[in-house]
């Protein structure tokens, strides 16, 4: 089963989504978002980029 996207409302109103691994663990919270189209729209942004994003280590290690 691949991971998923869980679109959610909090209590004060504001949408929001999680990214979720098969397994149910969240890889990824969202920031807030005032409507629901804005939040539709931030998962289209991250499928649309995240197949192709790259690891930035700033550990220093």
């Amino acid at each position: 089963m691949p991971g998923k996207f869980v679109l959610s409302k909090s209590a004060d109103g504001q949408y929001y989504f999680v990214l979720k691994a098969p397994n149910g663990e969240t890889i990824a919270q969202s920031e807030s978002y005032t409507t629901r189209s804005a939040a539709e729209n931030g998962i289209e942004s991250v499928k649309k980029t995240a197949p192709d994003a790259t690891t930035e280590d700033q550990t220093g290690e």
